[in-house]
């Protein structure tokens, strides 16, 4: 059975971080994310599926330096599937992002 839930809902920093990991024994698929800018200025995105000890970078970018135009949402609907240890980590060119994003689980 899958149920629905929101994987992460976060401030984005200048750093890599993660806002959601999948438990031992399930498997998550991400279908949307919502990122606000909440500042006068573009600001870039990036978006990593990370697995299992690995590192956020351009290898595993979902998105990478996107940029997101000034007081604008953008929104991205799909499907990826995240394995059991893996993440979802994201970072921004500055603060002023926010981000949530939403999915399903399965054990």
């Amino acid at each position: 059975m899958i149920t629905p839930i929101q994987l992460g809902q976060a401030a984005i920093t200048t750093s890599y971080a993660p806002i959601y990991t999948v438990p031992v024994g399930t498997i998550t698929y991400l279908k949307d994310m919502d990122v606000c800018n909440t500042t006068s200025a573009t600001v870039s995105l990036s978006v990593s599926i990370v697995p299992t000890a690995g590192l956020a970078s351009a290898s595993n970018a979902l998105f990478f330096n996107l940029p997101v135009p000034a007081t604008s949402t953008l929104q991205w609907t799909g499907t990826q599937i995240l394995t059991a240890g893996s993440t979802l980590q994201v970072k921004g060119s500055t603060t002023g992002l926010t981000i949530t994003a939403s999915g399903g689980a399965s054990t």
